[in-house]
């Protein structure tokens, strides 16, 4: 006997005959491309918003208002990851070492060397299993990299309006002296001697690398123990007194550019890069154009990236159930969901079928148009007779 089908959390699972067996394990509210939503995601993440909003204080009617405003876009916000993680796999966008970088650095900070221990750890203060815990990890890495390389990279500010900012502005950029750095570090943690050895020499090298002029910050994000490796090692400035006072006699009075030799610390060897030395006084244009750039950018960078996922809406396979609401949908995109319940099998009856056959086997008999020549007398010679 062959039972009839049901899709429950993207599996095929076989129904019971009578109704009342039935039991329902979850359900789809949203189809994007190869993957679904499900009713009990889309609660998770309510869960996770309440927590982020006690986190800062939020609770009763104050709570309740905030998740009341905010919980329409949740079903928005997943559909945004997951059309993001797709558009990160059609440009091979990998970011397993960022991501495992990240992930000892947490262990690291927080001292636990055993990562069964370090597991638990992670599953009790993120109410997550460990692979749960990564795979958000990794999506948000994803994302982060897609809209900045498919949106952040192509918005340009003209040379124009930067230069009538400051001189608006001119007052907002009196400064005190500070020295903007980025880093790379090499860990040592846990190594024996040779291994010691060993990140030494990889520092060097990268310091060579630097130096020859490849780009800091991929060296950064893709060869640095520490945090600030996703964000290509910056870790912003720094005023006179308020870096360890042997690498504030290494870098201060250095250049912009400049790489140090290894630094040893007690936890690796260290390399520093002077991004940008801000002297104290009235920046000139060209040292307020960054900031500037990143002031005159914020009013459009979040509706460019809204414009981006709405083409990513338009290409994409996305169907929603009714009662649930995509709050960012493409104008005119046709969304509605089909239920594969609904949809009847074609029905052909055996007349048909031999009809069809019968159309088929005569086809060579019509002449094909644009030809001159004349058929032959043909006869169409039953399959049964026989030439006495």
């Amino acid at each position: 006997m062959v039972f009839p089908t049901s899709v429950v959390t993207g599996l095929l699972l076989p129904l019971a005959l009578w109704a009342g067996d039935v039991q329902v394990i979850d359900e789809i509210v949203a189809k994007v491309n190869g993957e679904i939503i499900t009713k009990s995601e889309l609660e998770r993440s309510r869960r996770q918003m309440a927590a982020e909003l006690r986190q800062r204080g939020l609770t009763g009617a104050a709570l309740e208002k905030a998740l009341k405003e905010r919980e329409g876009d949740l079903l928005r916000d997943r559909i945004d990851q997951i059309l993001l993680i797709g558009r990160a796999k059609e440009l091979n966008i990998n970011v397993d070492n960022e991501l495992s970088k990240y992930l000892a650095e947490i262990q690291l900070q927080n001292k636990i060397a055993d990562p069964d221990k370090f597991q638990a750890w992670i599953r009790e203060q993120s109410g997550m299993t460990f692979e749960d815990f990564k795979a958000e990890a990794r999506n948000s890495m994803l994302t982060q990299r897609v809209i900045r390389q498919e949106v952040g990279e192509k918005i340009r500010i003209p040379k124009a309006e930067i230069q009538k900012y400051y001189e608006e502005h001119k007052g907002d950029f009196v400064r005190e002296e500070r020295v903007f750095l980025r880093e790379i570090l090499v860990s040592t943690e846990g190594k024996d001697a040779a291994g010691v050895a060993a990140a030494e020499k990889k520092a060097k090298d990268l310091v060579a690398r630097a130096r020859k002029g490849e780009k800091f910050f991929e060296l950064a994000r893709d060869n640095s123990d520490a945090a600030s490796a996703s964000q290509g090692g910056d870790i912003g400035g720094f005023r006179k007194g308020e870096l360890d006072p042997a690498i504030e006699k290494l870098i201060w009075d250095q250049p912009k550019n400049y790489v140090t030799d290894p630094i040893k610390r007690p936890n690796g060897f260290l390399i520093l890069k002077v991004d940008e030395h801000q002297k104290a006084g009235q920046a000139s244009l060209e040292e307020a154009e960054p900031e500037i750039m990143d002031i005159l950018m914020r009013p459009i960078f979040q509706p460019k990236v809204r414009e981006y996922l709405t083409q990513l809406r338009r290409d994409a396979f996305l169907e929603i159930k009714d009662g649930y609401v995509d709050t960012a949908a493409a104008p005119g995109k046709d969304t509605r969901w089909t239920d594969p319940a609904q949809l009847k099998p074609e029905t052909v009856s055996k007349q048909d079928v031999m009809a069809r056959t019968r159309r088929k086997r005569l086809l060579w008999m019509i002449p094909i148009p644009g030809t001159h020549a004349k058929p032959k007398d043909v006869r169409v010679v039953d399959a049964t007779s026989r030439k006495k």
